[in-house]
């Protein structure tokens, strides 16, 4: 559990910290977010993070609340207060307090903006990827602009607590045609058996993760044949392999969708290669 948040300005102690109730993030879903892996008490692809964080401001038209200098002091201070060594790291920013209305409230409102951080067990992590995880598919309940990471996260919600109660981790969504988007919070991929890596290409139906694309810069620096395509649940299950990307699971191989074995029911070579390999490749932020 996060010890001290921060919360405009100030740590707050865990179990004091909140936001107006007037605030939009928490009426309106009016907020954007990041999460950033913390591997021995360094944060990754830092900078990848904050690039898409203004990216998604910019586009619901949210002032960046600080510098980004003053941004990556926020983030190293909290990882420092809650004692992080491994683990993650949020941001959360909305576009501020005001009296409830659908239209945006003044210029000049000044944005909320929310850090925690949270340990993880590395050896937990370790256990999970070397056994794989299963998913589930169905239809993409969501907006169609997935590619800005906002707090909308109701529909992912609801499915991944189906998924859970079939004893998966995941779910792939797929669009009206069949062809899979991505995970309720990951990119997926196939491999196939002549071991090209398969990947969604970038729309606004899904989410340009940071860690799918330090892998592809992984992919590329280790000759891996890359194809940006969509694909179905069904050449899914005829996959040579299939892992999840996203910065709490990095490279998660994935060894069932929807009851059907992905190859041999084990984790592929190829996918345990990517992910011992993955920190080589991410900037790592002390």
């Amino acid at each position: 559990m996060a010890r001290v948040i921060y919360v405009d300005g100030v740590y707050h102690p865990y179990h004091t910290a909140g936001v107006h109730p007037e605030d939009r993030g928490y009426q309106f879903g009016d907020a954007v977010y990041e999460v950033c892996e913390v591997k021995s008490g360094a944060i990754v692809d830092q900078g990848r993070h904050i690039a898409r964080l203004q990216r998604s401001l910019d586009e619901l038209k949210i002032t960046m609340p600080m510098t980004v200098a003053a941004l990556q002091t926020v983030i190293r201070e909290t990882v420092r207060r809650n004692r992080v060594h491994d683990g993650t790291v949020y941001l959360q920013v909305s576009r501020g307090t005001n009296k409830r209305d659908f239209l945006f409230p003044p210029a000049g409102t000044r944005p909320t903006l929310v850090c925690l951080a949270r340990p993880a067990d590395p050896v937990r992590a370790k256990i999970a990827a070397e056994n794989g995880i299963t998913v589930i598919s169905e239809p993409d309940p969501r907006w169609s602009r997935c590619d800005i990471k906002t707090v909308m996260l109701l529909p992912a919600s609801l499915a991944k607590e189906r998924a859970r109660d079939t004893g998966s981790s995941e779910v792939w969504f797929t669009d009206r045609d069949g062809f899979v988007t991505e995970g309720g919070s990951s990119n997926a991929w196939i491999v196939t058996r002549d071991r090209e890596l398969i990947t969604t290409p970038v729309s606004n139906a899904i989410l340009r993760g940071v860690t799918r694309t330090t892998l592809i810069d992984l992919i590329n620096r280790e000759g891996y044949r890359l194809v940006e395509r969509q694909f179905t649940i069904a050449e899914a299950k005829q996959a040579q392999e299939a892992f999840i990307t996203s910065a709490s699971n990095v490279v998660m191989p994935v060894t069932e969708i929807d009851g059907a074995p992905v190859g041999n029911r084990h984790p592929g070579g190829l996918t345990l290669a990517l992910r011992e390999s993955f920190h080589e490749v991410a900037e790592i932020s002390t």
